[in-house]
């Protein structure tokens, strides 16, 4: 996920194991926590319920925007919709190559900035994300999303100092915004912090506007502290039952491997 600088999924010898604990916990939603990122009012929502779509559902909806994106390259509504809606979907690279063209058409659009560099960070390009991000933003009035996004790429990086602090001016912009309480909780989860972890997104399922997959993210976090029972029932109550089951089922097969608990508990000693 990431060059030298960087680290993927969990601070060190536990990441790579509960990388693939989240991609299998949150299918079809890998990007739940880094997707919720910017308040940019020009950037089309992408269809209600999407992450509860099944994969001829979603095909269908890619696949619309995609004919009207051939018929318009550059009408940017048109653009920023596809390219999120193919984050969503987990296609980074399909989607980082239609911003790319966004922001071509469009270089000095805010918005546009926006969603190119949180496709660039979906697909792995860090720092040229954190470049876009901070190009977009505007100090003397700055945008909470964009703020947010910025403090999500800087854990990525392992600067999970400076991305707290980025997280926090965002809340003092819009207080009790979930997707600024998921980014943070799901710093605390990179860092293997999970009672901070799991405060901070009970408090983003709390608010008005959390979508599936703030309360996905919560469900892996509850698991991986072994309260699995719990879990299942956080996940199900948007996921189909056997997805859910099969997800905790997952996540409790991958802790009982040898060692995989003693070093989640000593990495977080």
């Amino acid at each position: 996920m990431s060059p030298s600088s960087r680290r993927p999924a969990l601070r060190g010898a536990t990441r790579p194991a509960l990388a693939l604990l989240a991609l299998a916990l949150l299918s079809g939603c890998a990007q739940v926590s880094r997707e919720h990122t910017g308040s940019i009012a020009s950037v089309p929502a992408a269809p209600a319920g999407l992450s509860q779509m099944n994969t001829q559902q979603l095909d269908s909806v890619v696949r619309s925007y995609g004919s009207s994106y051939e018929a318009a390259p550059q009408d940017k509504a048109t653009g920023l919709a596809y390219a999120s809606t193919l984050r969503m979907t987990g296609r980074n690279d399909q989607a980082l190559a239609v911003m790319q063209q966004m922001a071509i058409a469009h270089p000095t659009d805010r918005g546009v900035l926006a969603e190119y560099g949180k496709a660039l960070a979906s697909a792995g390009e860090l720092e040229k994300a954190l470049d876009a991000v901070r190009r977009a933003q505007t100090p003397d009035h700055p945008d909470w999303g964009l703020l947010s996004a910025e403090g999500a790429i800087l854990d990525q990086l392992g600067q999970k100092g400076p991305a707290r602090v980025l997280f926090q001016k965002a809340l003092d912009i819009s207080p009790n915004e979930p997707s600024i309480l998921s980014n943070m909780g799901m710093s605390y989860l990179m860092a293997n912090e999970l009672p901070d972890a799991e405060r901070y997104l009970r408090a983003a399922v709390s608010q008005p506007g959390a979508d599936s997959r703030v309360r996905q993210n919560l469900a892996l976090v509850v698991g991986l502290q072994g309260r699995f029972d719990e879990a299942e029932r956080i996940a199900s109550a948007e996921l189909p039952a056997e997805e859910a089951s099969a997800n905790i089922a997952y996540l409790r097969s991958m802790l009982s491997q040898s060692n995989t608990w003693s070093e989640l508990e000593r990495e977080g000693a």
